[in-house]
């Protein structure tokens, strides 16, 4: 494993204190160092929303994108250079919210990134409105009289949406959610780690001592991540006990970026592009 202090930037986290976010740091900086990126050769790219922050933490590349909009920006880094280790950070917000679209794409496109969810049900930067993972008949600011909608289940989309590794982890069980992450780095696909994590501030009733009452290990239940329909079941269970492992793996499927043609032999930043005549197409379309 390589040094997790060479990772450490000189900026310091500002998150709340008992903030889950810490725990999913943690479990990143570990993950990156088992794997054995080269920092140099690693994005992490976010969104918007407390947990964002997140790249500014790595000592590797990073991109803080606009809310919702870190999945494409990940996947037009991965396009430009297919060579680049890619993970994705976003929350429960602009993850499922309003970059649910981008997600739902991203998975079925198989595109061979990283993507780590900080899921902590709430909306936490704009100081607590419900968010797409926020149980039905929460009361937030948003939703005085409870929140009306069934909640997003992140697991369920990405194995019908044709993502091969999903997984759910927990902050405070960084031992496993590291190797979630660490072996989602390691596959050849679009991974998913649902972290489940704590917010202290704003969300008072999934709290620490909640997610230890309610959390039990796939890997103690003998579920096998390669069967599909007993991965969708486990992701739909409902009620006093939420699984955390991984829930479905599938090896061997194409990636996208390895199918398209003028990217087969060599990443597109590595093309030469100075003998490209280009003012035939400016004066087509200007």
């Amino acid at each position: 494993m390589a040094d997790v202090k060479e990772l450490a930037t000189k900026h310091t986290p500002t998150w709340c204190p008992g903030c889950g976010d810490f725990g999913i740091l943690t479990a990143v900086k570990f993950a990156i160092a088992e794997v054995g990126l080269d920092p140099d050769n690693t994005v992490i790219v976010s969104g918007i929303g407390c947990g964002s922050k997140l790249p500014h933490f790595v000592k590797t590349y990073g991109f803080e994108s606009l809310h919702g909009r870190a999945l494409p920006c990940a996947t037009g880094i991965k396009l430009a250079n297919k060579n680049l280790n890619v993970i994705v950070i976003t929350g429960d917000g602009d993850g499922l919210g309003i970059g649910a679209n981008h997600f739902m794409h991203t998975m079925r496109r198989n595109f061979n990134i990283t993507h780590v969810i900080q899921d902590n049900r709430i909306y936490g930067l704009t100081k607590g409105q419900y968010s797409p993972t926020t149980p039905k008949g929460r009361i937030t600011p948003t939703s005085p009289h409870g929140a009306l909608e069934e909640p997003v289940n992140p697991e369920s989309w990405a194995i019908v949406a044709g993502a091969t590794y999903v997984a759910r982890g927990f902050a405070l069980d960084n031992l496993q959610l590291r190797r979630l992450i660490a072996d989602g780095i390691r596959h050849k696909g679009y991974a998913l780690i649902d972290a489940f994590q704590m917010c202290p501030t704003y969300n008072k009733e999934n709290s620490m001592q909640w997610y230890k009452e309610h959390i039990y290990k796939l890997e103690e239940s003998g579920h096998n991540p390669k069967d599909k329909m007993a991965a969708l079941a486990k992701a739909l269970e409902a009620g006093d006990k939420l699984a955390t492992g991984l829930f479905y793996v599938e090896e061997g499927k194409p990636v996208y970026e390895e199918q398209l043609p003028q990217m087969k032999e060599k990443a597109l930043v590595h093309h030469d592009i100075s003998k490209i005549d280009v003012k035939p197409f400016l004066e087509r379309y200007m």
